[in-house]
């Protein structure tokens, strides 16, 4: 039988993640060894035995055999925190594709040089009657001001605080406030430490990036809906029971999802468990904090882009210390190490930010539910509009469904009208905003109620239409609209079909066949011709780019500091502002024509998550849907707030099309500095992958072929079988190993949540 060796980690840390140690994998062990599993291993001269972990596993010793030594043996011990992050690495290397070292490094958090945060303070040793000696000393020598001052004070905190509390012990008093308030200098704090009246120390603490501040606005605990209670106990008595599954919570807009989580979450931490909150946008993590905060308290903490690397290392810390209880932030925080989750919360399960762009491509969703299986947690989907997927395998029993069908304000979901742009544009509105919309924001701004306007650039690839009759151009082999490259050409980016721009609409005649355009700023700017003393505040990439800017912008407009709040996608989803009476949905075509399967299923779900915030508080709401296509089933079916007719039409049209969630994808993209080399690459790679009887569509050219001179394809798998796809890349990974291939790239991406 041929050899086997190991490559073996034995310091999980980022500064050596990469040093690994090869060994040779006994007989015995052939069988039942697998990357991720914690090893024993010789180590050093004196071949002492210590914990290795399995990154990968081969035929070719990459040193002298003769001085390779052999694995001692699996480590039997209880399952740590660390043997859990190893064990889910290997999984998300199984699953997505990847090295072992790239998924360690994406559940692993990186160790950081910097120094924790210390506090210095000085402890008085002197009693006050020793300190009335040293003053009055000082008093009667010259240049003794500060000494004085410091003694001074030292008998006031002294005295007041025996006064106030009655306490036994030595005053301590912070060092800095000695040194700014008084301003005494370090030589005068460090002559009275040698004269023996105080002593100055120094504590350590973590980082902390929630402060009471954050938590200030409290808000009163609402009594559960017997809806939501009987959520509640199914969840916990699963729990309770050792049986936790996946659930998928289906709640209307307002139906207070958020409620059920806390009361969920409340339940876990009884029971001396932690919990993972998972959000899809950095701009839900102010409101989110503000409101678990204030049923929380300081057991709370949140990871995201913005902290620093310090603070987002030392949240990990805390969470390993048993200092927090409740994690909030995106699909990072799902590796957050404490030592014994409950649950996993997953908001807004639906949006495509819970899928990496990087290597390793995995999915918060599925990556959650094999954490939670490690440590025996429950996972809670919850969205008003569930990702195709979520409720495919609800109905197919995988998941446990619960639906909330009312407001817990008690009001009504907004009244929603779908404006026909090419309408519009026939009765001579060449404006952005319709008649219809503009006499809403008038009748808004003259009542003192807020809007929300909603530029929906989400998807936005490039997509042709004519603007006199709405139709799109679109690949007559895969049903997806046709991206406009600059050569004037249009091509489909699944299969690598393309024809030339027409000059005019295929099936009108006319000539306005173009892409549209238009910005936030364009339209802010158009607002203010039309309303000239409107206060707007505008939320799109270029105004949130500092820290804490999306903190600002939507506490000034819950404030009432702007009469319209305009923005992309991050302004509609999980916001809510009482005050909003009136949305505006602008080109809802930008995303509903983008050269995307999923193209349809993200139109309802931004046009539904974009109308259910109006109407919130007690007044009621409305919404205007501004479209190229008020046919078209995602617009009518958003508009009447419809999730169940919308999943009837498009789960037939994924199941015609073998998309997911009825079929599986595996994009698969090569990245190459030479044009040629990387065309035959992918051309060969797809010739392979048809050897394991999957359907296979391409290769053709990425959407962007090529970036900073590096040139993209991309080809697309199709399979029932989950599995089959990842015996596809395991065979692919096989053979591109096998040839070395310099200056080209591969990476796998399964089920793409959109076109490369």
């Amino acid at each position: 039988m041929q050899e086997q060796y190991a490559d073996i980690i034995v310091d999980i840390s980022h500064e050596k993640l990469d040093k690994t140690f090869q060994y040779r994998v006994p007989e015995r062990l052939r069988e039942v060894l697998e990357p991720g599993m914690c090893v024993q291993i010789p180590f050093g001269n004196g071949n002492r035995l210590i914990k290795g972990y399995v990154l990968e596993i081969g035929t070719r010793c990459k040193f002298d055999p003769a001085r390779t030594k052999d694995i001692a043996g699996i480590a039997e011990k209880d399952v740590d925190v660390t043997d859990k992050m190893i064990a889910l690495a290997a999984w998300i290397r199984k699953n997505y594709g990847s090295t072992m070292i790239q998924a360690l490094k994406t559940v692993l958090p990186a160790k950081q040089t910097v120094k924790k945060l210390e506090h210095r303070y000085v402890e008085v040793l002197m009693n006050a009657e020793e300190l009335r000696s040293l003053l009055g000393e000082s008093m009667r020598k010259k240049n003794q001001m500060g000494r004085v001052r410091l003694l001074t004070a030292l008998l006031e905190q002294e005295k007041e605080r025996r006064e106030n509390t009655g306490a036994s012990g030595n005053a301590v008093i912070p060092y800095r406030w000695i040194t700014t308030k008084l301003n005494i200098s370090a030589a005068t704090i460090n002559s009275l430490e040698k004269a023996g009246a105080i002593r100055i120390f120094t504590t350590e603490s973590f980082r902390n990036p929630v402060t009471c501040e954050d938590g200030a606005i409290s808000r009163p605990l609402r009594k559960l809906s017997s809806a939501q209670q009987d959520i509640v106990e199914s969840v916990l008595k699963d729990l309770d029971c050792g049986n936790p599954k996946t659930y998928l919570l289906h709640g209307i807009t307002g139906s207070g999802k958020t409620e059920v989580y806390m009361e969920l979450i409340e339940g876990v931490i009884q029971r001396g468990r932690q919990a993972i909150v998972l959000i899809p946008e950095i701009a839900l993590t102010y409101q989110t904090l503000l409101r678990f905060y204030s049923r929380f308290g300081d057991r709370v903490s949140v990871i995201n882009s913005t902290l620093s690397a310090g603070e987002r290392y030392d949240q990990c810390e805390r969470a390993k210390k048993g200092e927090i209880d409740v994690i909030i932030g995106p699909r990072s925080a799902l590796f957050t190490p404490f030592p014994n989750v409950g649950l996993i919360v997953m908001d807004e399960e639906h949006e495509s930010s819970y899928k990496s762009e990087s290597t390793p491509k995995y999915h918060a969703r599925e990556t959650a539910i094999e954490v939670a299986r490690l440590h025996g947690a429950g996972v809670v989907l919850g969205s008003a509009t569930p990702s195709m997927e979520a409720f495919y395998r609800a109905e197919k029993g995988q998941y446990q469904l619960f639906t909330l069908t009312e407001r817990l304000t008690g009001g009504t979901l907004p009244t929603v009208y779908t404006v026909d742009l090419r309408e519009e544009l026939r009765k001579g509105n060449r404006s952005i905003f319709s008649e219809k919309l503009q006499r809403l924001l008038a009748d808004r701004l003259s009542k003192g109620q807020q809007s929300i306007l909603f530029l929906n650039r989400r998807g936005y690839a490039g997509f042709v239409s004519c603007r006199a009759c709405g139709e799109v151009m679109k690949c007559p082999h895969c049903d997806v609209s046709l991206s406009e490259h600059g050569n004037g050409r249009l091509m489909c980016h699944y299969c690598g079909y393309s024809e030339p721009k027409p000059k005019v609409c295929p099936k009108c005649g006319s000539k306005y066949v173009l892409g549209f355009k238009a910005g936030t700023q364009q339209i802010e700017e158009k607002l203010k011709e039309l309303f000239p003393s409107v206060r707007t505040l505008r939320m799109d990439g270029d105004t949130t780019k500092t820290k804490g800017s999306y903190e600002e912008i939507l506490s000034a407009f819950a404030e009432g500091e702007a009469d319209v709040l305009i923005g992309t996608q991050m302004i509609v989803k999980g916001h809510d502002f009482p005050n909003v009476t009136l949305v505006g949905v602008l080109a809802a075509d930008l995303s509903l024509s983008a050269s995307d399967y999923r193209a349809g299923e993200r139109t309802f779900q931004l046009l539904t998550q974009a109308v259910g915030r109006a109407g919130r508080g007690e007044l009621p709401g409305e919404a205007v849907i501004q479209t190229y296509q008020p046919e078209h089933y995602a617009v009518v079916h958003a508009a009447a707030q419809d999730y169940g007719s919308f999943y009837q039409e498009e789960i037939l049209y994924r199941e015609l099309g073998g998309y997911p969630p009825a079929a599986n994808m595996l994009a698969v993209q090569i990245f190459a500095r030479n044009e040629k080399m990387g065309g035959q690459l992918a051309q060969a790679l797809a010739v392979q992958a048809k050897e394991d009887a999957v359907q296979v569509l391409g290769p053709a050219p990425a959407t962007i072929s090529k970036i900073n001179d590096i040139y993209r394809f991309v080809f697309y798998i199709k399979s029932g079988d989950y599995d089959r796809l990842i015996q596809s890349k395991d065979r692919l990974e096989c053979w591109l190993a096998e040839r070395q291939l310099p200056d080209v790239q591969v990476q796998f991406d399964f089920n793409p949540m959109s076109s490369m």
